[in-house]
């Protein structure tokens, strides 16, 4: 019988982080039987209840991201950061004496630095796989020591010294395979109308829900239903709004049947999210995240625009006549709805996937 061979893979915090690292590690599985996939997430982050409940093998270190924040409660995290990250080495440093893995494989997050950086100390071969058009802290740190650096987009280039295999991103099997059936059953939507799709990431958007909140009355008076998931945090305020035509949920897992039924999707411009919606060939509302790292969604946002599949609202542009006419005007326009769909799906990257899943398996001479 072959050698039971072990990858590792770092990654979580926030489902943009989350969500390739179980992509690439499902595409592992169902690729060979002598791979033992091993998640490692933090204990603060998506990743300390979905690994669990998806019964993965998985290690949580006691890791947490730098807060920006000058606050008195951003300040004192920061400083338990000098605990933090000591334990988290050494709990990773016991974990790879006991387990031996071959590749190590970094989707980004505060779970993913310590990881990456011993697996670069000890010569394990290790992988980066970079989602944003301006990468993250642990892509920049240690891409030039990585043994290869899967980027989602071109642009990635600008900012790393080192050669960068452009990808795509790998996102969750079967995204773009829902059945529209069981998507209306699911949110009890009436498959005659035109449905509106609107998320802020895995944790919500207070300004895009507030947003959405101000014109509801335009999808009632319009003829337009609403899928609404508000983030974990926010739904509480909101349920009461749920009618027959808006549909309200804190989240929501079923992403595949939720574009499926869905005509128009309003969101935030992470490239996780863009690289579904471009698989799906959905058209989108874009409102970028104004605080995020070097306004790296307004640049994954721009790409989308000039390619034709997506319109882009600044947050300090929204109001409620610009997203309302807005909404109103695509879904009054099926041929440019249509056209958008088509644009999107031209520019995507549906095998990105298993392209990395090829990368990793050939080093660990799987």
């Amino acid at each position: 019988m072959d050698e039971e061979i072990r990858i590792m893979i770092a990654g979580g915090g926030t489902g943009g982080h989350l969500y390739p690292a179980l992509a690439i590690g499902e595409e592992i599985m169902q690729r060979t039987s002598n791979v033992k996939v091993h998640y490692i997430g933090s204990e603060f982050g998506l990743e300390a209840n979905i690994f669990p409940r998806k019964g993965l093998s998985h290690t949580l270190i006691p890791i947490s991201g730098f807060q920006r924040s000058l606050s008195i409660k951003s300040i004192l995290k920061n400083l338990s950061l000098i605990f933090r990250i000591p334990l988290s080495i050494r709990k990773i440093q016991s974990l790879f004496d006991r387990m031996d893995p071959k590749v190590i494989v970094g989707t980004g997050g505060y779970a993913s630095a310590i990881p990456v950086k011993v697996g670069l100390d000890r010569n394990i071969p290790t992988m980066i796989q970079e989602q944003n058009s301006y990468p993250g802290l642990t892509t920049r740190l240690f891409a030039n020591k990585a043994t290869a650096v899967f980027a989602g987009s071109k642009d990635s280039e600008s900012y790393i010294n080192s050669k960068i295999n452009v990808t795509g991103n790998p996102i969750r099997n079967g995204i773009e395979k829902g059945l529209k059936k069981t998507g209306y059953d699911l949110f009890q939507l009436n498959n005659k109308m035109p449905t509106v799709f609107l998320f802020g990431g895995s944790q919500g958007s207070v300004p895009l829900n507030n947003a959405i909140r101000s014109i509801l009355n335009l999808f009632e008076e319009n003829g337009i239903q609403l899928l609404w998931q508000t983030g974990e945090k926010n739904y509480e305020s909101l349920k009461s709004l749920e009618t027959d035509k808006i549909k309200v949920k804190p989240y929501i897992k079923e992403m595949d049947l939720a574009y499926a039924i869905c005509d128009l999707v309003i969101s935030r411009a992470g490239a996780l999210t863009l690289s579904e919606l471009l698989v799906c060939g959905m058209p989108s509302i874009l409102l970028p995240l104004p605080t995020a790292t070097a306004d790296h969604q307004t640049k994954n946002a721009a790409t989308m625009v000039e390619s034709g599949a997506a319109i882009m609202i600044k947050q300090n542009e929204l109001d409620n006549d610009i997203l309302g006419n807005t909404i109103i005007e695509l879904i009054n326009d099926k041929n440019k709805l249509k056209n958008m769909s088509a644009n999107a799906l031209r520019i995507a990257k549906p095998g990105a996937t298993k392209d990395i899943v090829k990368n990793i398996l050939e080093v660990a001479k799987v």
